[in-house]
């Protein structure tokens, strides 16, 4: 009986641990100035379909808390093209999406399908974006294309200019 029930368990369980994912990689550089203020961030996906039904999902925003001065969610609005999207609806804070703010240095994000935030990715080619916008910085947007789901290991990057260093997207299916 005891087998049976652990057999069960792991069958439910298995196709859990095969979830196609996503693994994201978000460099924000050291840079050189006199007053440095950690960047807001915003990471999110967005369906490149032309239908009414385009996917947007936030999957990372990185915001200073209310209680230091000058943050708070009243600057999120400064990642204009997020806001845009889908800042403006959300209700913040947001479990598992919002976060603090991020000093420079290499920073790990990773996500399964069918988990929140992710959820259910429906087939189709997206875009990924991290915007970051720095108090006395400036603002800067990385896209990286990809097509969902994948049928193999892919790992694409691009690199920002300024406030976005490497942005790498590893895919697996």
């Amino acid at each position: 009986m005891l087998k049976k029930i652990a057999l069960a368990c792991a069958l439910l369980l298995s196709p859990l641990s095969y979830a196609a994912s996503l693994q994201i990689s978000i460099e924000i550089p050291q840079l050189n100035v006199t007053e440095y203020h950690a960047p807001y961030t915003a990471v999110w996906l967005e369906s490149t379909a032309e239908s009414d039904k385009k996917v947007t999902k936030t999957l990372a925003v990185w915001y200073a808390d209310k209680k230091r001065e000058g943050g708070g969610e009243k600057w999120l609005k400064d990642l204009r093209q997020w806001w845009r999207r889908d800042g403006r609806t959300l209700n913040f804070p947001v479990d598992g999406v919002s976060g603090a703010t991020k000093l420079s240095g290499i920073h790990q994000l990773s996500f399964s399908q069918g988990v929140a935030p992710l959820g259910d990715l429906p087939k189709g080619n997206y875009l990924l974006f991290v915007e970051i916008a720095r108090e006395g910085g400036g603002r800067e947007v990385v896209k990286v294309p990809f097509a969902w789901p994948v049928e193999k290991i892919t790992s694409l990057r691009e690199t920002g200019t300024v406030e976005v260093g490497a942005v790498k997207l590893d895919l697996n299916p």
